[in-house]
């Protein structure tokens, strides 16, 4: 009986030992496991179908007169896209938008798409990217725990996404009598140099529906102004209201050609994108003109011919008072000639010798 007793508190004690043994390593994996949740619970933003049919979003329209699709790069060293970048760990509730929207494609609530070698975005199932396949192509440290992808706050690379490539729609409905703009596509790119070399390299890492993100862009503010911390707005209407400034790269065309593709050199390439951004501001403003385009085309040879005739003009005033003024110059020269000659001619006849009369005396 004395036996059974010790080998009884002998297997307690063991299954003591065994228990504290287990619970550091179960305790660290939920500790872990709720700082990230509590980490990311901001950015962490699951709308239900129901709440996704609700948001109205301004989609294109089906049917219209007349759409140009251009692709911008959106420098975010810009001052008007500083927005887009501070802070660039998270404050708070505070975050950029790449560390927004990464934490929102790691946990499933947004579908990430290859970026193709050709530059133009498929929202198809066989584009879809995986979390884990994009953490690894990008050598971005991560822990599974009870299967959820896990990345550390200073292993999200929000500093190295500097630069955006968006897709704009231009389009205008005659059925409505509306023009609009607004973004189709957006894409993070990674900025990131060598090991032995300065050379930076862009890594595009994947295309986002902005249809799908927009709801929740309307959840996420953003701090507009250094001057006043105070003003913010969504990053929807951010986008919405045209805040951003980024040069054109591409255009949605026949041959499916980037600028620098068939432009010779940077300076080609600037030209280039001023005539696209001017084609894009004359459609525009010349929307609601009365007149036919035979008629604005006609103006414009006119405005032509009026610029030219201006300047053979002010040329022709030119060389008249040119000569006007060479007239001038030529007869104070002739004048004050006369003057020497004259003044010559006076000094001459008083220093002629005088006849001197005597009177005399009857």
């Amino acid at each position: 009986m004395q036996y059974i007793s010790k080998l009884f508190i002998l297997v307690s004690l063991l299954f003591v030992v065994q228990t504290t043994t287990a619970q550091p390593p179960a305790r660290k994996k939920d500790k872990a496991k709720k700082e990230n949740k509590a980490e990311n619970r901001s950015a962490d933003v699951e709308l239900s179908e129901r709440a996704k049919s609700q948001y109205p979003g301004n989609a294109t329209p089906q049917e219209v007169d007349w759409k140009r699709e251009v692709y911008r790069e959106l420098n975010l060293q810009n001052e008007k896209n500083a927005s887009l970048y501070y802070p660039v760990e998270p404050i708070g509730e505070s975050m950029n938008l790449f560390t927004y929207l990464f934490h929102n494609v790691l946990n499933g609530n947004i579908t990430a798409y290859k970026y193709n070698l050709d530059g133009y975005e498929l929202f198809t199932e066989d584009n879809i990217v995986e979390p884990k396949e994009m953490l690894d192509n990008y050598s971005i440290y991560y822990e599974e725990v009870d299967g959820e992808l896990v990345v550390g706050k200073s292993d999200v690379p929000s500093a190295e996404v500097l630069s955006y490539y968006i897709k704009e729609s231009h389009y205008y409905d005659q059925r409505t009598g509306n023009y609009g703009r607004r973004i189709t596509a957006i894409c993070p790119v990674l900025h990131r140099s060598g090991e032995f070399t300065l050379d930076v390299t862009k890594y595009p890492m994947f295309w986002l529906n902005y249809d799908d993100i927009a709801p929740l862009l309307t959840r996420q503010t953003v701090m507009t102004s250094s001057l006043n911390n105070i003003a913010s707005m969504t990053l929807d209407d951010y986008f919405n209201k045209g805040c951003y400034e980024g040069d054109i790269y591409k255009t949605v065309n026949m041959q499916n050609l980037a600028i620098s593709q068939y432009c010779k050199d940077s300076a080609e390439v600037k030209r280039e994108q001023q005539k696209i951004e001017q084609q894009l501001t004359d459609f525009r403003t010349n929307l609601w003109n009365a007149k036919t385009v035979a008629e604005i085309q006609q103006d414009s040879i006119n405005a032509a011919i009026e610029a030219a005739n201006d300047s053979i003009n002010g040329t022709a005033d030119k060389e008249k008072k040119s000569d006007r003024k060479t007239a001038r110059k030529t007869k104070k020269k002739e004048k004050k000639s006369n003057d020497k000659k004259d003044n010559g001619k006076k000094d001459s006849g008083s220093k002629a010798p005088r006849a001197s009369v005597r009177r005399t005396r009857r």
